[in-house]
């Protein structure tokens, strides 16, 4: 293969989330989040693993941060816990949940190492939970109040603020087919938690501008959404409703100004949207100035009169789309790999919606991986052979839409560590690193030497 070179400055980094890494699930005075409740319901996580202790990176953060720096990131961008900052979702903050924070971004700053804050990462106070959680409007109110009071700890020496992670999944995933928390399955919650999920982020998104904040964004998990049949009129009108499920009923009251019609339509077979108040889409389009692009995998549909569709993850598809099973070589979660498909979705995101600088937030694969004999003088090793295919496709797809002209600024791998993976418990690693779970002992996975050769080359 040919070698390529990224632009100059382009940052490079890794993600984690809070309730998947932390662990220290009652330390500090924190509260007890839906994902704590949801782990622990019989049936929802693969042997009842919970996030309890995790990565116990809530110990090992200084650790895991001198790992960061050995390995040449630039960029770390993780969640804040809101439990850990109002154990209760609302009143008094927690200053014992803040000096966590506080620690970890020095720690990263020694290290030359920019953090990039991630408001909401699905674990919301269980005490809001009890409330409606994201089916309650008030939950968007609350939600701008604990950013602004992070914000009036971190803002100082963080740059970087998005606001929510994948609405779409915890709208549709928690909301509507229930395997994510809080395990609901109502179309008509999922498609009310997506508007107060939206509002939430323009709320706090005005709360971090009020309160100084530089760089706001928002980072989503949009879907290239792809016929069957390029020349059927029944995949095309397939693709059309899902793309508008998956991706416009976000990106366009986010930069567009408002809900497609065409979806508001659909929404209105399920649900009256009354939920939609005068001035909130107003709201919601506030200028942002990075939008974070999570991607794995794309997505097939065809048009069927019989199509199974998509369950509660796409309210009102069932006996109108068929989503193909995915083909060819697949990851440990059963996902299709397809690079191209990258380079599609960013395309499409810079061509219908100009002007907004983009990251990759999140990309990367799981597979089965044990570490290796120990070399001799030299730790285990773990050869995710896989893991490089996969990332060094996906980078060369990155690098080929900024060759068309795409702005992106960055890329960060999903994941530093290997973590709890939400309903999948402990037995999806996503990691770079290699987590054993009795010992927490680190071991960086080949990947992670290839992406340190990345790094310091600025390209393949």
């Amino acid at each position: 293969m040919s070698s390529l070179r990224f632009p100059e400055n382009f940052l490079w980094g890794a993600a984690t989330a809070a309730y998947q890494i932390e662990g220290a699930a009652r330390d500090d005075g924190r509260g007890p989040s839906i994902w704590d409740t949801f782990s622990r319901t019989p049936g929802r996580v693969h042997q009842g693993h919970t996030g309890d202790v995790a990565c116990d990176h809530y110990h090992r953060y200084a650790e895991d941060v001198a790992l960061m720096a050995e390995l040449g990131l630039r960029a770390y961008r993780f969640s804040i816990a809101w439990p850990r900052i109002q154990p209760d979702g609302t009143g008094p903050v927690n200053p014992r949940g803040l000096d966590f924070y506080d620690r970890l971004v020095d720690a990263l700053l020694a290290r030359g190492i920019d953090p990039i804050v991630t408001l909401y990462h699905w674990d919301l106070p269980q005490s809001l939970g009890d409330r409606g959680g994201w089916t309650n409007r008030d939950t968007a109110e609350h939600f701008a109040t604990y950013a602004a009071a992070t914000y009036g700890r971190l803002g100082d020496r963080v740059d970087v603020w998005t606001t929510l992670n994948e609405p779409w999944c915890s709208a549709y995933l928690g909301y509507g087919s229930g395997v994510h928390a809080p395990g609901e399955q109502d179309p008509a919650a999922a498609f009310t938690a997506v508007h107060h999920l939206l509002l939430g982020h323009g709320l706090a998104a005005r709360a971090l501008r009020a309160a100084g904040a530089r760089t706001v964004g928002i980072t989503l998990n949009p879907a290239d959404v792809r016929p069957a049949d390029g020349s059927s009129a029944a995949d095309a009108a397939a693709v059309r409703l899902v793309d508008g499920l998956h991706n416009r009923i976000f990106l366009d009251p986010l930069l567009a100004g408002g809900y497609p019609e065409d979806v508001l339509e659909h929404v209105g077979r399920i649900v009256e949207p009354t939920f939609v108040r005068d001035g909130d889409e107003k709201l919601i389009a506030a200028p942002i100035d990075l939008l974070g692009i999570n991607y794995y995998q794309p997505t097939y549909v065809a048009g069927r009169p019989d199509g199974a569709g998509g369950g509660g993850a796409y309210p009102g598809t069932d006996g109108a789309v068929e989503f193909l099973p995915p083909v060819g070589p697949l990851t440990d979660m059963g996902w299709m790999v397809e690079p191209a498909g990258l380079t599609r979705l960013l395309e499409r995101i810079a061509t219908d919606y100009p002007g907004v600088p983009l990251l990759i937030t999140e990309n990367g694969a799981a597979y089965p991986d044990k570490p290796g004999v120990d070399s001799p003088g030299g730790p285990s090793q773990v050869l995710d052979t896989d893991r490089i295919a996969y990332l060094e496709g996906h980078l060369r797809a990155a690098h080929e839409a900024i060759s068309r002209g795409v702005d992106l600024r960055g890329y960060l791998v999903w994941s530093l560590l290997d973590n709890f993976e939400w309903a999948e418990g402990y037995r999806r690693r996503f990691g770079i690193v290699h987590v054993d779970y009795l010992t927490q002992r680190r071991t960086p996975k080949s990947s992670a030497r290839w992406y340190q050769e990345v790094i310091s080359r600025n390209g393949l």
